[in-house]
């Protein structure tokens, strides 16, 4: 499967396009900028695309009016089509965020049922309507909304035409933009039956089409196997990953990864491949986040050492801030044109370095030396065994392990390393040491 190897970047389309919050029902061609972002892109190492929502909608673009229509504030079929097959033409894969759990007020089906009532034959495309209740909007019927908001119509999935009809929905979307693969939203809301079928639908429409849905806790076992998802979101690790740095400490990351990946019988997740990220258009970015800015750099080089698919959130790969406390909209921006700086140039080394890796991308985890600001683990496969080590304090560290070799290349800046008299690791510093055999 591509996506175990690649480096993903998420974009959520209408602030990345700047396109007014409400559906002003006037047609701009906006997602053509995605195209002038490509150089940037290539340049920074990404692989994948993953789109939020970008269909017909009221609002934010989780509150679907239309599955099968590019959002009229972002443009038209042909010029996502147009943006899709340039992003193909130079190696970038796109996925885009299926919002299946429930659709926006202005869905057409949910309109039929405010029209006629008990008479609408899309009356049980909803989930638990009460013609004798009523709701916040007044409408003389009870529906359920997600998680009680009443702006997100909850969509019956043990209704086999609703299935049937969000099926179809992407095989049009793979006919029509040739896309790879889909983020599920809310998975952990979907229908388990659901999520099954979707599989087998993907598995037939396209080769190595590419599942991964928004899961936050619990086994993500439960929706990530052979018969359903791919991958999940690595919501345990997004926490450990910035509390590790602000806390100054180390072994809340370890641990989650040792019960993620390690050595142990009792790991969860070993050979699978969870997404990875920290930051993303739900959260405070991490340049908001992280309480020592010497930080950012680091927490970067262990979002792309640890195992798993690192993301990227559009923006914060040159250090912007937003706080999640400022809104969603200071979360989702639209910039002129992308930036690049010292923080961009180093996470295009460690896509790079990634890349160039199998123990990177498939290899096993295991920790070798961990201290509250100092960690060292191995990723390590059949054909090559790389120690990622990170120093988060502001003095130099000097480790002291058996490294299993005494030489090595840093796979980020090309330099020899000598294991002889300890490991030298700078204030603030990362390394990804590739063992010579």
């Amino acid at each position: 499967m591509w996506a175990k190897e690649s480096v993903f970047y998420q974009i959520y389309p209408m602030g990345f396009c700047g396109a007014p919050f409400a559906n002003d029902g006037v047609q701009e061609h906006r997602i053509l900028k995605v195209i002038d972002w490509i150089p940037h892109l290539e340049k920074l190492g990404v692989d994948a695309i993953y789109f939020s929502p970008l269909f017909e909608s009221d609002t934010h673009g989780y509150d679907t009016r239309d599955y099968r229509k590019i959002d009229t504030r972002l443009g038209d079929e042909a010029d996502f089509r147009k943006v899709v097959n340039e992003l193909h033409s130079h190696g970038i894969r796109v996925v885009l965020d299926g919002v299946f759990n429930h659709v926006g007020r202005g869905f057409w089906a949910f309109q039929d049922v405010l029209r006629n009532r008990e008479n609408s034959p899309y009356k049980d495309w909803f989930y638990r309507i009460d013609f004798g209740g009523n709701s916040n909007y007044n409408d003389g019927l009870w529906y359920e909304g997600w998680e009680g908001c009443y702006d997100l119509v909850k969509l019956n999935l043990r209704n086999p035409q609703v299935v049937d009809y969000l099926l179809d929905c992407v095989s049009f979307w793979v006919e029509t933009w040739d896309i790879d693969g889909l983020r599920l939203d809310v998975a952990y809301s979907l229908d388990l039956d659901f999520i099954k079928k979707l599989r087998a639908h993907c598995n037939y429409v396209k080769q190595d089409f590419f599942l991964v849905g928004e899961v936050l806790h619990g086994d993500y076992n439960r929706i990530m196997n052979q018969d359903m998802l791919h991958s999940v979101t690595n919501y345990e690790c997004y926490k450990g990953l910035y509390s590790s740095f602000n806390s100054m400490n180390m072994f809340e990351i370890i641990h989650s990864l040792n019960r993620q990946f390690g050595p142990e019988q009792w790991c969860l997740y070993t050979g699978k491949h969870l997404l990875s990220f920290v930051d993303n258009h739900d959260v405070s970015r991490i340049a908001s986040v992280l309480q020592n800015e010497k930080h950012l750099p680091l927490i970067y080089a262990l979002l792309f050492g640890m195992p798993g698919i690192p993301c990227l959130y559009y923006g914060s790969e040159w250090g912007t801030k937003a706080d999640k406390s400022e809104g969603d909209p200071a979360l989702r921006p639209s910039f002129e044109a992308p930036q690049w700086n010292e923080l961009t140039e180093w996470i295009s080394k460690l896509a790079a370095a990634k890349k160039a890796s199998r123990a990177l991308n498939h290899g096993a985890f295991r920790s070798v030396l961990l201290t509250n600001k100092q960690c060292i683990f191995e990723r390590k496969c059949d054909s090559e065994r790389v120690l990622v080590a990170i120093n988060a304090d502001g003095e130099e560290y000097v480790a002291h392990f058996d490294a299993g070799c005494g030489m090595a290349q840093d796979l980020i800046t090309g330099e020899p390393h000598d294991f002889g008299g300890g490991s030298h690791l700078p204030p603030y510093s990362a390394a990804f040491w590739k063992c010579e055999r």
